[in-house]
C-alpha cells in the first residue's frame, strides 16, 4: 500500500500546479519576454537547419552546411518535431510529418548506435505519433493504435532487435540497419546503452500489441540488476556476452545516467513496483558510496573507494530525477551546487574537478546540453523557487552571447575562452530549447494538471488522452502514459467474446450431433453438451468479476483518470 501511495505521488508531481506567479514576481523576471527569446532561438536554429543542412542529420553552423552523424535519418527534423507543437506551430508540425513519411528510409546499409537511434528516432516518432491529433493531423480510424508515424517507429525499433540477441539479453552498442550485428562488433557496451529502452519499447509494445519490444527491454534491465556488485553498484561498461564488467567506475553520469532515469520513468509509465524498488535500492547505494556534500563522485563499484572526484555535466539530470521521487530538498541542494559551476563558466563543462574547482583537461567544452535546464524545469514545477527561473535566464543569456552564429548555435569547444566547434547537436532543439521554453511557459499543455483532457474512440473502446502526466524520454520526447491503455481489450470484453464464440461453436456441434441421432438414455431437452456446461460456468465465473464500467470504456488509468475524471491530486503527506 505504501508503494502504491508512493507511485501515486510520483505521477502527480509532474502535473502539480502551484499558485500562479509564486516566486516570479519576487525577483521581477519577465517570464514572457524570456519565453519569446527562447522561441526566437528555436527558429534561428531550425530555419537554418532547413536551409543549410536538411536532409542531413545535423547542422554545421560555422560552415552553414550539414552532416550525417547518427545514421542519415534527417535526425534534427525528427528530434525537433514535438518541440514545434510545444511552441504552438501546428502547420509546420503537419508539414514535417508528411516530409518524414515520404523521405525517411530505415532499410539502409548504415551502422547505427542502438541507444541513440532508440532515444532520438524511435522516441521522437512515438511522441509525434501520440501528439498528432492535438496538432490537427488527420489521424487514422484506429489511432493511437495505428498510424504512419507509429509504423515508422516500429520499423526503426525492429532494426534494433538483432542487437539484443546475446546470451545475457544485454544488447550490442551498434547494429547495421540492413545486415544486423556485424561479425566483428565489440561486445562491450555502456550501462546506459543497455538500460535505456523500457520507455520507448514498452510504449511500442502497448500500442502495437507486440510484446517483443517490452520483453527485450525488461530482460536487459534485469540483466544489469543481476550483475550489480555486492555493495549495490553498477559499473560503466560491461561485456554483453560474458557479463564481465570492463569499466568498473560507478556513478550517476556518463555511461550510466539514463539507466537510473529509465527505472524511475519506466516505473511511473507502467505503474511497475519492481522497477521502482530496483531504483530505490540503487539510490541507497549511491547515497552511501558516491554522495559527498551534495556532490556525487565516481567510485570503484566493488570497493566504494573514490576513483574520480569530478562532476560531469551529464549528471545534472539527477536533481530532476530526485524531484520525480519526491526528494525535493536534496534535489535543490545538489542543483545549487551545479548552478555555481554554471555561473563560474557561463555553462557546464563536460568535466569539473570538484576539489580544485576548475575544468578537467580536454573536457572544457559545453555542447549546449539540456540536463541542468531539465532539472530546473522539474524543480520549478514542484517548488516555484525563483532561483530556477534565474538559471533559465542565465542559460538564455549565455547561449545567445557565446554560441549564437549566423547559421544557428554552435557547440562551445572551450568555456574558458569561448572557442566554438562546428556542430549543433539535434538535442539542442529536442531538449535544451524545449526545457527552456517549458520553464518559462507555465500554461503549456505539457503541464496539464488533468483539468483538460480528450476522449477518443479506439477499436477497443473509449480512451482518455492528453490529461497530463507526460513522461519525457531521455531525449525530452513526451509520452502520454494514458495511451498505453488504449490499445488492448478489456479483460471482461475479451471474456464475453470468448464465451459467445464457445456458445456459437458448441451449438453448431450440438446441431450436428442431433441430426445424427435422436436423444436417448435419459437425454432430453434439459440435457447439456459438456462444452455448453463448461462455457456456462466460465461465463458465470467471469461475469462475477465484471466491474460496473461499460465494456466499451478503456481500462483503468490509475493516474490520468484520477486527475481528469475525479479531478483529484493525490499526495503522500505522511
Amino acid at each position: 500500500a505504501a508503494m502504491q501511495r508512493f507511485l501515486g505521488s510520483l505521477l502527480c508531481l509532474c502535473a502539480l500546479r502551484l499558485p500562479a506567479g509564486t516566486g516570479t514576481a519576487a525577483r521581477g523576471l519577465d517570464v514572457a519576454s524570456y519565453r519569446e527569446r527562447v522561441r526566437a532561438m528555436f527558429y534561428h536554429a531550425y530555419e537554418h537547419y532547413l536551409e543549410s543542412a536538411f536532409p542531413y542529420d545535423e547542422l554545421r553552423p560555422l560552415t552553414c552546411d550539414g552532416q550525417d552523424t547518427w545514421g542519415s535519418f534527417s535526425l534534427t527534423l525528427i528530434d525537433a518535431l514535438d518541440t514545434l507543437l510545444i511552441l504552438g506551430n501546428v502547420s509546420e508540425f503537419q508539414r514535417v510529418v508528411n516530409v518524414l513519411q515520404e523521405g525517411v528510409d530505415f532499410d539502409i546499409d548504415v551502422n547505427a548506435s542502438v541507444f541513440e537511434t532508440n532515444i532520438r528516432v524511435v522516441g521522437g516518432l512515438l511522441s509525434a505519433h501520440l501528439l498528432s491529433r492535438k496538432a490537427g493531423v488527420e489521424v487514422e480510424a484506429g489511432w493511437p493504435c495505428s498510424g504512419p508515424l507509429l509504423r515508422m517507429a516500429e520499423e526503426a525499433a525492429r532494426k534494433l532487435l538483432p542487437a539484443f540477441q546475446t546470451p545475457t539479453g544485454m544488447p550490442y552498442g551498434t547494429v547495421n540497419l540492413l545486415h544486423g550485428v556485424n561479425p566483428g562488433e565489440t561486445p562491450v557496451t555502456c550501462t546506459a546503452g543497455i538500460g535505456t529502452f523500457i520507455v520507448e519499447f514498452a510504449t511500442l509494445s502497448h500500442l502495437t500489441g507486440d510484446p517483443v519490444f517490452e520483453d527485450v527491454a525488461r530482460k536487459a534491465l534485469k540483466a544489469l540488476w543481476k550483475n550489480r556488485s555486492d555493495i549495490g553498484l553498477v559499473g560503466n561498461h560491461i561485456d554483453v556476452i560474458t557479463a564481465k564488467w570492463v569499466a568498473q567506475d560507478a556513478g550517476i553520469g556518463a555511461g550510466v545516467d539514463s539507466y537510473f532515469e529509465y527505472l524511475v520513468k519506466g516505473a511511473i509509465l507502467l505503474q511497475d513496483k519492481e522497477l521502482m524498488s530496483m531504483f530505490l535500492e540503487y539510490n541507497k547505494a549511491i547515497k552511501n558510496y558516491t554522495k559527498f556534500d551534495d556532490w556525487y563522485l565516481w567510485v570503484q563499484m566493488y570497493k566504494g573507494t573514490v576513483s574520480m572526484p569530478v562532476f560531469q555535466s551529464l549528471e545534472a539530470y539527477w536533481p530532476g530525477l530526485q524531484s520525480l521521487i519526491g526528494d525535493v530538498d536534496n534535489a535543490m541542494r545538489t542543483f545549487l551546487n551545479y548552478y555555481t559551476v554554471w555561473k563560474q563558466f557561463g555553462g557546464l563543462p563536460e568535466f569539473y574537478n570538484i576539489p580544485q574547482g576548475y575544468t578537467v583537461d580536454k573536457r572544457e567544452g559545453y555542447p549546449l546540453r539540456p540536463e541542468l535546464i531539465e532539472s530546473a524545469m522539474y524543480l520549478y514545477r514542484a517548488t516555484r523557487d525563483p532561483t530556477l527561473l534565474e538559471l533559465g535566464r542565465d542559460a538564455v543569456e549565455s547561449i545567445e552571447k557565446i554560441s549564437k552564429v549566423d547559421c544557428g548555435f554552435a557547440t562551445i569547444k572551450d568555456l574558458r575562452d569561448h572557442r566554438l566547434d562546428n556542430r549543433m547537436e539535434s538535442f539542442f532543439l529536442a531538449e535544451t530549447v524545449k526545457y527552456l521554453y517549458l520553464l518559462f511557459d507555465p500554461d503549456n499543455f505539457i503541464h496539464n494538471d488533468g483539468s483538460d483532457f480528450d476522449v477518443v474512440v479506439t477499436p477497443y473502446g473509449e480512451c482518455v488522452l492528453s490529461a497530463g502526466g507526460y513522461i519525457f524520454n531521455t531525449e525530452a520526447h513526451p509520452i502520454d502514459p494514458a495511451a498505453l491503455h488504449c490499445c488492448r481489450k478489456r479483460r471482461e470484453e475479451q471474456w464475453e467474446v470468448e464465451d459467445l464464440m464457445r456458445e456459437f461453436y458448441s451449438r453448431k456441434k450440438t446441431k450436428k450431433f442431433i441430426l445424427k441421432r435422436a436423444p436417448d438414455h435419459g437425454e432430453g431437452e434439459n440435457a447439456k453438451d459438456p462444452e455448453d456446461a463448461s462455457s456456462e460456468k466460465a461465463g458465470e465465473k467471469r461475469n462475477s468479476k465484471k466491474s460496473s464500467h461499460s465494456l466499451l470504456s478503456c481500462p483503468s488509468q490509475s493516474f490520468n483518470s484520477k486527475l481528469a475524471v475525479l479531478g483529484q491530486v493525490f499526495l503522500d503527506n505522511t
